[in-house]
Order: structure tokens, then sequence, then C-alpha cells
């Protein structure tokens, strides 16, 4: 169980590729051949079995196995916590909630680590849009625990699904002692906080955070986390017309060692953004040809069976914007828009892709994308009012549609 330990951590951050990365690939196969060798119980079996699986990108059929235990040990939270990562990477919401709502209600306020199932099943619930129950959920962990990063982390997911700024800043600032040493969620939580200042057309602040944490600690740490988070949030600050070139170039040192990875399509589509960001477009298309390769791969690869039909309309999107074909961007980008939460990730991570497609709508030399960016943006005040950023939008919106 140490191997399933240590070899479970090291997948399940995404931020090395079995395929690429001898020491992990040898890791795995001496974990699976120990199993063998050793008299072990039913459920060390089952958790060595999901992790291999796992390796091999069969995400479904390890979790399958990670709920066999948790039937049977729900206060497994290995298990518990592979599983929840899991779906969380196949945009599987409703069982990224459940898995905890099924398993909670084994566990007691003594037991080590019950606070933080708070705020992991908190997140479950917000990105289920119960947010009043997240809320509260997150709440409870904070008064158990107030250093538990996963409930502060739904906390400012629930403020920015309800584009309630004010408020997500003001937690952010009264509860960044308890959290910004949390090593694996601190970078993100800054992410969140200077969300906040994007949305209010803060740039500036915006930009001091990325300068400060987010960036600072992408470059210390190198976890894929965190490079998702700093290539999302210079793209958002392009499309709202902030120059962050240099950001860009910067950024590519370490983005482009991971261009071969492929072991997320979340992971490789930021990738390629921060790749587009720098100019370095050879490598940007290599990205994407080896996608085109991967997606002909026959086999239980889950990553690689949604690849053709979703990762790559996405991919050449991205790639359609940097090149300024803003109409084939949107003609990309929208057929696929309500598939897009099955690359993973959390409604806030995705809702780049949204405002992507509102900015190339708006871009575009059609007048029926410039349509489309409007009614997309009706929608997007219905779920979220009161958005400053929403409200930005429409009055490019509405200058569109006096001109057209």
């Amino acid at each position: 169980m140490g191997q399933v330990l240590i070899n479970g951590i090291e997948l399940i951050g995404t931020g090395n590729s079995i395929r690429l990365d001898k020491d992990l690939d040898t890791a795995v196969k001496k974990m699976v051949g120990l199993a063998k060798t050793q008299g072990i119980t039913e459920r060390e079996r089952l958790h060595v079995e999901a992790l291999d699986l796992f390796s091999k990108g069969d995400f479904p059929k390890a979790c399958k196995l990670w709920e066999d235990i948790l039937l049977y040990q729900p206060t497994d939270i290995l298990a518990l916590k592979l599983a929840h990562d899991t779906y969380f990477y196949m945009g599987l919401a409703q069982q990224l909630r459940d898995c905890l709502a099924r398993a909670v209600a084994h566990w007691t306020p003594q037991m080590p680590l019950y606070g933080y199932l708070k705020g992991m099943y908190s997140f479950g619930l917000v990105e289920t849009n119960f947010y009043d129950l997240a809320e509260k959920t997150a709440m409870e962990g904070l008064a158990l625990n107030p250093h538990d990063a996963w409930s502060a982390h739904s906390l400012a997911h629930v403020y920015e699904m309800r584009a309630d700024v004010n408020n997500g800043l003001k937690f952010m600032k009264e509860t960044e002692n308890n959290w910004k040493d949390s090593d694996m969620l601190a970078c993100h939580n800054y992410w969140h906080w200077a969300l906040y200042h994007i949305e209010k057309g803060d740039y500036y602040t915006a930009l001091s955070i990325y300068d400060t944490h987010v960036s600072k600690s992408c470059f210390e740490s190198g976890s894929m986390l965190d490079i998702v988070d700093t290539s999302s949030m210079l793209y958002r600050l392009q499309m709202e017309g902030v120059n962050v070139d240099n950001q860009w170039k910067k950024l590519a040192t370490v983005t482009k060692n991971h261009a071969k990875d492929q072991i997320l399509i979340f992971n490789d589509v930021h990738i390629l953004m921060s790749l587009f960001g720098a100019k370095e477009i050879d490598t940007a298309n290599e990205v994407i040809t080896s996608l085109q390769e991967l997606s002909k791969t026959p086999g239980e690869n889950y990553q690689y069976q949604i690849c053709k039909d979703l990762g790559l309309p996405i991919c050449q999107a991205i790639a359609e914007f940097a090149n300024g074909n803003y109409s084939r961007s949107v003609d990309l980008l929208n057929p696929v828009r309500y598939r897009i939460q099955n690359i993973g990730g959390s409604n806030a991570q995705r809702d780049v892709f949204n405002q992507l497609l509102i900015h190339a709508a708006l871009k575009s030399d059609s007048r029926a994308h410039h349509k489309l960016a409007r009614c997309l943006l009706m929608e997007r005040d219905a779920f979220r009012p009161n958005s400053p950023m929403t409200e930005r939008l429409i009055r490019k919106a509405t200058a569109l549609h006096n001109v057209d």
C-alpha cells in the first residue's frame, strides 16, 4: 500500500506522463508485480488494479474499482480521494458529488480527516449548482478546521459562480492566512482571488496577484494545477485586452516541457494557450498533431476516446483564434460547447471556453456571429446576474448591433 500511495499521488497529479516517464512506468510495474507475489487483501488488490487502470488512461474502470472498495470500506480516504479527482478529470459532476454523499454518513466528527470531507463534498455540490448547500457544507468544514483549503476553495467557487465579487474578495482576504501555506491549493485559491479582480475589470490588481503568487508558485512547484491556473489567467487577461506577451514567453519555458504529455485534454488545451500566447507556433502545432495521432489509438484510454470529436475541435478553435480566424473559431467551438464539461475541470475553470466563444463571436466579421454573441450574453446574464464582466461584454455587443 506504500507503493499504491506514492504512485497514486504521483499519477493523480497528472504532471508526469507514464508514456514518457520511464521511472514512473517502472514504479507502477513494480507495484503490480509486488501485488502478484505478496499475500494481499481483496481491498489492496482492488487498489493496485484501479491504479494500474488509471495509469493506462482507463478512468471509468478505475473509478468502478474505487467505488467497489468504498461500498465495503467507506472510510478508505485514499479510494475516496482518487475517485473524487478522477470524476473531476472526466467532468462527471454528479458522481463527484455523490461519491462523497454516499461515504460521509459513515464518518464521525471524531475521525481524522472528517473535516476535509466537508470541503470535498461542498465542491461536488457547487459543481452541480447547489450553491446554498455548498456554502453551508463548506462553512461546516471550516468550523471543524479553519485551515482546510478545500472548504475555502469551495466557497471561492460559490462566490465566483454567483458573480458575488465583493463577498468573494472579502472572504479571501479574511481567510488568506489560513490557506496560504497549503501547497497544493494555495496557488489555486489565489487564482480565484485574481478572477474576482478580472471580473471587476481591475486588471492591475489581478496582474499583481499573478506576479506575487500565481506565477511564482507555478515556476517553483511545476505542478500541473499551477500550470493550468497560470495559463488560464493569462488567457483571460489577454481576451480582456491586457498585454501579457512577456508573461507568456516566460511561462512557455515551463509548458514546452509538457507539450508531449497528453495525459488530460484539459491540460493540453491550457498548454496550447500558453504556446500560442508565446508565439511558439511549431511546438503548439506539434501538440495538435500528437493529439490527432493519439485520437486514432484503439483501446480504453478515456482521453484518446474524446480527443477526435471534442479535444481536437477545442484545440483547433484556440489555434484559429490565435491566428485571427475568429469566424472559424466560433464554428469549431459552438457545436461542442455543451460537451466541453467532458474534458474535466470545474465550471469556473471551463468558463474560459465560454469567454473564448463570446470573444470570438464578437471579433468575427459575421453578423450571425454577432447575434450569437448577444444571445450567449443574455444566457450568461440569466445564469450569473450582476456580473460586471457580462455587462462590459454586453456593451461591446450592443455597439456592434448598432453598427450592423
